[in-house]
Parts: C-alpha cells; sequence; structure tokens
C-alpha cells in the first residue's frame, strides 16, 4: 500500500522522492535497476520515478487483503491519478513525482491509465481462456510500461515513433511472459494462473496437475512452448532500440538480455518453479554487459 505523504516527503522535497524512487526500484526489481545504472542520471531519476508508479499501483492489488479492498485502493489510486493527469493537484508524493515525468517527457495518459486496468484484471480475472486473453494483460501491465519508457528516452526519428512503439509493445509482452513462466508457484498460491487455458488443454496438463506442482513431460511441453513464445517477442522487439535515443539504447538492450537470460534459467532448473525462483546472477549480468559492449565496439 501507498504510503502516507508525511512518512515518504516531510520536506516537499523532489530530489528527496527521486532518492526514494531509486531505493524503491532497487529493492523491487534487481534486473532493471542493474540495467538503468546506464543511463544517464536525469533518464535514470525518471525511469525510478516510472517504476515506482508502476510498482505501487501493483502492490495496491498483490498486498490486499481482499478483493473488496483491493478494488477500494484501485480506485481510489485510479480516481486521484485521472485528477492529476487532468492538471489537478494531488496529495500522494509517489503520484506527483510520476506526474512530473509524465509531463516532462509527454506521456500520454493512456499508458499509465492501461497499466491501472491491467492490475485491476488481477481483481477480477485469474483464469485466462485464450492466448489473445493474456495477450491484453501482458499490454496493459508490461508493454504500457515500456511506452511510457519509450517518451522519456525519446525518440530519434519522431517520424519512426509508432514503429518504435510497435517494438516496444513486444518487449514488453516478452518479458511479462518472462515473469510468468518465473512466478508460476508464487502465483498459484495467490490463486492465479496465467497459463492460457487453450494451451493447458493442448498439452494435456490440468489444472490438478499444477496444484499438485506436477512436473510431468506435459508441464515441461508447456513451459517451453511458452518459453519459445517470449522468445519470438524478444526477436521481435530488438530492432526498435535502435529507433530510441542513443542515450537510452544500451540500458534497454541490458534489460532485454538480461530478462531473456532468465528463461534459460527456467530451462536449466528443469522447469522447478515451484521450489526456486529464477534469477540472474550479478556475475552473468556482468557478462551480458561485456558481450553486448564488445558487440557495440565491433559494430562501430
Amino acid at each position: 500500500m501507498p504510503a502516507p505523504a508525511a512518512a515518504l516527503d516531510p520536506s516537499n522535497n523532489i530530489e528527496a522522492l527521486f532518492e526514494q524512487a531509486a531505493a524503491a526500484t532497487a529493492t523491487g526489481s534487481k534486473s532493471f535497476y542493474f540495467a538503468t545504472r546506464f543511463f544517464p542520471k536525469l533518464l535514470a531519476k525518471r525511469a525510478y520515478a516510472v517504476y515506482w508508479f508502476c510498482r505501487t499501483t501493483d502492490d495496491l492489488v498483490d498486498e490486499a487483503a481482499s478483493i473488496e479492498q483491493g478494488t477500494q485502493a484501485l480506485d481510489a489510486w485510479e480516481a486521484e491519478l485521472r485528477f492529476g493527469l487532468k492538471g489537478g493537484s494531488v496529495s500522494n508524493p509517489i503520484l506527483r513525482l510520476f506526474l512530473i515525468v509524465v509531463a516532462d517527457c509527454n506521456i500520454p495518459a493512456e499508458y499509465p491509465l492501461e497499466l491501472v486496468a491491467g492490475c485491476r484484471m488481477d481483481l477480477e480475472q485469474q483464469r485466462y481462456a485464450t492466448y489473445d486473453d493474456l495477450r491484453l494483460f501482458c499490454y496493459r501491465v508490461a508493454s504500457c510500461v515500456g511506452l511510457m519508457m519509450c517518451h522519456v528516452i525519446g525518440f530519434t526519428n519522431p517520424a519512426l515513433a509508432s514503429r518504435a512503439k510497435q517494438h516496444a509493445i513486444d518487449l514488453g509482452i516478452a518479458m511479462q511472459i518472462t515473469n510468468i513462466l518465473r512466478d508460476v508457484g508464487t502465483d498459484l498460491e495467490l490463486g492465479r494462473i496465467y497459463f492460457p487455458l487453450e494451451d493447458m488443454q493442448r498439452f494435456g496438463y490440468t489444472e490438478d496437475d499444477l496444484r499438485n506442482h506436477r512436473r510431468n513431460k506435459a508441464f515441461r511441453d508447456l513451459m517451453q512452448f511458452e518459453a519459445t513464445r517470449a522468445r519470438s517477442y524478444y526477436s521481435s522487439a530488438m530492432p526498435g532500440i535502435e529507433m530510441l535515443k542513443p542515450e537510452g539504447r544500451f540500458a534497454v538492450e541490458i534489460a532485454a538480455k538480461v530478462y531473456a537470460a532468465i528463461l534459460r534459467e527456467i530451462e536449466r532448473a528443469n522447469y522447478d518453479v515451484f521450489s526456486r525462483r529464477a534469477v540472474v546472477s550479478s556475475a552473468e549480468k556482468y557478462w551480458i554487459t561485456a558481450k553486448a559492449l564488445t558487440s557495440a565496439w565491433w559494430a562501430r
């Protein structure tokens, strides 16, 4: 739940809020925080503000004691967000910091509102019949983050912005599918199953199998199918990086490659996503970075 304004910003200091946003990012997503270290200072600060808003929105749902409480909290959050997006003064410091970035970077209002709608899906819909249904969820909770970051970074050619945004949508979907595969066990504890039911039926894997943590051939085939789907989105997304301004490209490339490495960790663990959480070690993150730097050097 968002902390009271006084607890977060007793001095009304925007720089202090940026520091708290950075701390929240470092705690909440080590992979994202690692990538932002390759942003210039101003870009990094804005990225932290975007992450803080997104993480807080998600926590309103994940940390709610009940669906009713989550709905009430999200309704209040959305109402204040909408008011702020229309130019109103908001009291919550997390929203206030985010709205500063929205204004400075010309982030369209539809993107944060779509993210709120995606988080609301976790309250209202805990099964997805088809992949198309799941894709909408992925777009809202992940692609819209990428679209906001496109505006934070900027485009090399405004005429190519629509193409760059499509690649950003693909990267968000790839990352969200990766999250889903990594968090199968923890999501199950929350009563959520993100595998499209049509895919489970295709491979003959049932909800009962999932609840009993059965890692049989059907499960491995299902996981591999979804991992392959994610990789196709990573491949589709990569050309869009060159359409972003140079100062932001490398960080996006590193974020994409670190997230793609999570898929490899899941496979190395023989798809054990029930008793462990796949992570990319610091050593491998630096190895990915070194390879990317080498490739960039040779390209030049």
